[in-house]
């Protein structure tokens, strides 16, 4: 069977509006191979200036678990919706893969946004249900939203072929010095290290001035350095901007943020990093793991002991004839 996208949850409140929210929501999804999951958002804001630019500027972390195992775990370093450029969150999935953070440019006060998490799972076993649960945390609007409309996809994709997972961050609080952080990984979470995600908790870049990842190179490098070799300097940061109505707009970063490549780095130990910095700060790190699907599916709960039943013994039990 190929590609098959299934709408598994529509409703109208989990939406940003005029205060600061999170939603928590759960639903039943029919088993197979999940590529990815799909957030469509449409909504009317009160003023085009409500979200200045990038729609995912609103998401301050964004928690997708799945049967009871965290598969996405993501925390804003800063989040506000009059970031007028690229979001944290949007530059992060189109660090995996173009197109996964994009948004209908209307130029006005409405809204389509889509957001494409990548996860590539086995779900389910012999046709049973499983079960995702998300929680969503939204920064406050100006004002109020109206006409919201939210709808999580699931793709089943029979060809995709690596796991993906969103660990949780690794915050440290660095100052103005070279100094060394470590980044954990998870345990149980079988994989290598696709890439980390560094963000501060300013959209600024100059607060930190270079990275070095201790285990792939002698040297600390620029921020314009890594930018140029995870591709964001050639034009690679896409986003919406109100006033470029009909198209997306290109950037050559995100303002306190890199998406690091790791090219499949072991998780036998620790990331470990030397940064420099010119004051003091928040430095939040979030492993990008993958791992190869081995084509099984999700195990399901077995039962280890047999309950036999019979009839005719029962009735013989039960009968004066054994008295």
């Amino acid at each position: 069977m190929g590609v098959r996208y299934v709408l598994v949850e529509s409703n109208s409140t989990d939406a940003p509006s005029s205060a600061a929210a999170t939603y928590n929501r759960g639903f039943n999804v029919p088993s197979g191979a999940c590529d990815e999951l799909i957030l469509r958002v449409t909504q009317t804001l009160n003023a085009a200036s409500d979200i200045s630019a990038d729609w995912p500027n609103v998401i301050s972390s964004l928690r997708v678990i799945c049967n009871g195992s965290t598969v996405w775990d993501y925390t804003g370093g800063y989040t506000s919706a009059t970031n007028n450029a690229p979001s944290p969150l949007g530059y992060l999935l189109n660090s995996m893969g173009r197109g996964r953070s994009v948004e209908l440019n209307t130029g006005d006060a409405t809204r389509e946004a889509y957001l494409r998490i990548p996860i590539g799972r086995n779900i389910g076993q012999n046709g049973g249900i499983s079960r995702i649960e998300y929680s969503i945390s939204y920064a406050a609007l100006a004002g109020a939203s109206s006409s919201n409309s939210v709808e999580w996809w699931i793709r089943y994709n029979p060809a995709v072929q690596t796991t993906t997972t969103l660990g949780a961050a690794t915050t440290f609080n660095y100052s103005n010095t070279q100094q060394q952080c470590v980044m954990r990984v998870p345990a149980g979470v079988p994989g290598t290290l696709a890439g980390v995600y560094l963000q501060n908790d300013a959209a600024n870049d100059t607060d930190l001035t270079s990275v070095r990842i201790v285990s792939q190179s002698d040297f600390t490098m620029s921020q314009t350095n890594w930018r140029m070799l995870n591709g964001d300097l050639y034009n690679g940061v896409e986003y919406m901007e109100p006033a470029t109505a009909g198209q997306l707009s290109f950037a050559q970063g995100v303002a306190g943020c890199i998406f690091i490549p790791l090219y499949g780095l072991s998780m036998a130990d620790d990331l470990r990093l030397q940064i420099t910095a010119t004051t003091a700060g928040t430095l939040s790190l979030t492993p990008v793991i993958t791992s190869p699907i081995t084509g099984k599916a999700e195990t399901m709960q077995v039962q280890t002991q047999p309950v036999p039943t019979n009839i005719a013994k029962s009735v013989l039990a039960d009968s004066a004839a054994q008295v």
